[in-house]
């Protein structure tokens, strides 16, 4: 079989596909009647351009060969393409509805594009007619830094290399050597489903879904639609287009700016204008500054007069106090006076004798005061043998109980203090020094001389 089979076609739909751990490929063709086993070594299994799935028709390219183990045949495949157009949209239906599940392409991860970005990364082929005319478009509107990652965009490794460029702009440190893009264009020209099969690819679609930066999709023309442009937050119908959508017009952004700042300079005069035309209408309405002065000077002329006269006449009324005050000053009325003054001073004059008497008086009670002091004193009673017990604050102990309470207690003595130790063998504090005797009463001064 393997000598005169040789090299063989076989159209069939996938079944039982599985990659073993090692990168070999284990499948299955199969169609209305028969069954084919197939495999694929790890080798060939990197240059497919599709991700192979049951269920999806291809055309399988390789040698018959006999497996002693299981008795069967089977075909090692060496190349593998998707049979057909329809089979190629069935399956990117397939794909885009599973990642659609997964929330990719949802409206809410979209993000806005940057109003003008200050560097633009673009992933396409350095070589083709698309770069070309993205960097001409850009120079046409507003030129911009543009950072390329070249890529292939047809063919084996097309994807693995897109989805590496769209990661690679989102790794980039802001501040590092080559500067971050503030916005990235994924773009390719037109071709065939296949030719643009690259941008239908898993690998593709989640890169650009993850990228931190905001991405742009120009994919072909614009009847063509890939699985990128729905995980892009924007799609552009190409990618002429796409450089369009990127940057404004800076003449038009001139021109606008131009005119917002020739509306601020018309607003600025125009308040001007106009607040000088109210301020003109309303001193016009004012009256003159001598009408306005005129009644309060016609004020200030008769208050001068009023005032005029009311110091005359406050002049004579002050006169006649006067001599009516003079009058009741004559001599004869103040010797009087005097007389009348001096007798009660001397009525009101201090005889020692009532003085003298007072100060007895006093000093008896102060006396009294001190007998009654000096014998409520605990401290006298020390000398006949008693003593006087203290607490931790100096209050008086008389009862056991209050004395059981006090951490440690104070006996005062004739001749000093003693502390007693608590019951716990804790040592007494120094000994407080005896307390102050009362101040003996004083003697009564001498009696004082007449002062009058």
């Amino acid at each position: 079989m393997e000598d005169r089979f040789g090299y063989v076609r076989v159209k069939g739909e996938l079944s039982g596909v599985k990659r073993a751990a090692s990168g070999h490929l284990y499948l299955s063709l199969k169609d209305e009647g028969a069954r084919l086993d197939g495999v694929m070594w790890k080798g060939n299994v990197a240059r497919l351009g599709f991700l192979p799935e049951d269920g999806v028709e291809v055309v399988a390219t390789g040698k018959l060969t006999t497996y002693p183990g299981r008795s069967n045949y089977q075909i090692v495949i060496e190349r593998m393409e998707v049979a057909g157009e329809g089979a190629l949209l069935a399956l990117l239906a397939k794909t885009k509805a599973r990642l659609e599940a997964e929330g990719l392409f949802a409206p809410s991860r979209k993000r806005p594009i940057p109003y003008l970005p200050r560097v633009i990364g673009v992933v396409t082929s350095p070589t083709g007619a698309v770069i070309r005319d993205i960097l001409h478009r850009l120079a046409d509107r507003f030129p911009s830094h543009v950072v390329v990652w070249p890529v292939l965009v047809q063919g084996q490794g097309a994807a693995e290399q897109v989805a590496a460029a769209v990661r690679g702009f989102s790794a980039l440190a802001p501040d590092g050597q080559v500067p971050r893009p503030d916005l990235v264009i994924v773009a390719r020209g037109g071709g065939s489903i296949e030719d643009l099969w690259a941008f239908n690819e898993e690998v593709v679609v989640r890169a650009i879904a993850d990228c931190a930066i905001p991405v742009i999709s120009a994919v072909g023309h614009e009847t063509d639609t890939t699985l990128a442009d729905f995980a892009a937050d924007l799609r552009a119908p190409t990618p002429t287009a796409a450089a369009e959508l990127a940057v404004p017009v800076r003449e038009e952004l001139v021109a606008a700016l131009a005119e917002l700042a020739l509306r601020s300079r018309r607003a600025v005069v125009r308040g001007a204008k106009l607040g000088r035309e109210r301020l003109e209408a309303r001193a016009g309405r004012l009256p003159a500054p001598q009408a306005l002065l005129q009644p309060w000077a016609q004020r200030l002329d008769d208050g001068a007069e009023r005032l005029k006269r009311g110091l005359s006449g406050r002049i004579v009324v002050a006169g006649g106090s006067l001599n009516a005050t003079a009058a009741r000053l004559s001599l004869p009325l103040l010797s009087a006076r005097l007389a009348r003054a001096g007798e009660r001073l001397a009525g009101a004059r201090l005889t020692p004798v009532l003085l003298a008497r007072r100060r007895d008086e006093a000093a008896a009670r102060l006396s009294a005061s001190a007998r009654v002091l000096a014998s409520l004193n605990p401290d006298n009673v020390l000398a006949r043998g008693y003593a006087r017990v203290t607490g931790g604050a100096g209050q008086t102990v008389t009862s056991r109980a209050g004395a059981a309470a006090e951490a440690r207690l104070t006996l005062h003595f004739r001749d000093g203090t003693l502390a007693v130790a608590p019951a716990d063998g804790t040592a007494p504090p120094a000994p407080r020094p005896p307390a102050a005797r009362p101040p003996a009463p004083r003697k009564p001064a001498p009696e004082q001389g007449d002062l009058f």
